[in-house]
């Protein structure tokens, strides 16, 4: 179940009772409330997909955020409404809102203004637990100066890979391609070039599925060790292909303004 949101600039908008918005009170009763009359809500950045925070809901918290389109909870410490970012300034918008299949819990897809961690972290999922093979041990690794321990999706930590081999180009002897790559530019502009023509002949020749991927697979690497080169983040890419979202490709090509490079 999804919910579109409407956005305010700060959590102080006036908000309506849940009694005056059509079809609000109805929602409110589906979500399966605990003993507490609380629900968990997970904040998610809608661009890279992490897991920003997760905290309770009641229901004027829920009526707040679909109204505010700010990240509005229920904090147990506080004894009452917390809409996060409101003494921070680190503000959390959320995009749309949605339910899980038993309805006690909710997502808030957002887009995050600041760190969403009170440890100014901008995850406040920043370590990773396992099990040590040498002694069977479980280590816990990470804290909140840095992301290297933050969960991630495959292609945000091919991202932190290839930002890592950068860091460390020059303190190590082992041979690196990306680092060969990064320090290269003609060179890695040629691979684009020849990972993009190499991804086409996959179609071309009928070469079959497994072979698209993975050709895309190498023109994607390469392409992002070229975004890292010019400074361009995987999150930036995301918001732009968002930006694009209901607009026909057409329409957004010649919305473009070109720039002449005849001189005058």
């Amino acid at each position: 179940m999804k919910a579109t949101m409407r956005h305010s600039v700060t959590c102080a908008a006036a908000v309506q009772d849940e009694q005056e918005i059509q079809d609000m009170p109805e929602f409110l009763d589906s979500i399966k409330w605990d003993s507490n009359n609380l629900a968990v809500a997970i904040a998610q950045h809608i661009d890279t997909g992490e897991v920003l925070m997760q905290a309770f809901v009641d229901r004027s918290a829920v009526n707040e955020t679909l109204q505010t389109g700010l990240a509005t909870f229920y904090s147990r410490s506080r004894q009452g409404r917390w809409c996060k970012g409101e003494t921070s300034g680190h503000y959390i918008k959320v995009q749309s809102v949605h339910l899980d299949c038993d309805k006690d819990s909710i997502i808030y897809l957002s887009e995050p203004i600041g760190p969403a961690c009170h440890t100014n972290a901008p995850t406040c999922y920043f370590s990773s637990v396992s099990r040590n093979d040498e002694d069977g041990r479980v280590q816990v690794q990470g804290d909140h100066t840095s992301i290297e321990h933050a969960p991630m999706s495959t292609l945000f930590a091919l991202e932190r890979t290839i930002q890592e081999r950068k860091v460390a180009a020059g303190t190590t002897e082992k041979p690196s391609w990306t680092v060969k790559l990064l320090n290269n530019p003609e060179l890695l502009c040629s691979k684009v070039r020849e990972e993009a023509g190499e991804l086409c002949e996959t179609w071309e020749n009928d070469e079959g599925k497994e072979r698209a991927a993975s050709e895309a697979a190498d023109l994607i690497y390469h392409a992002m060790v070229l975004l890292n080169v010019q400074g361009v983040t995987l999150e930036e890419v995301s918001k732009e292909l968002r930006r694009r979202f209901g607009t026909s490709g057409i329409e957004e090509k010649a919305s473009r303004t070109t720039t002449s490079t005849t001189s005058p």
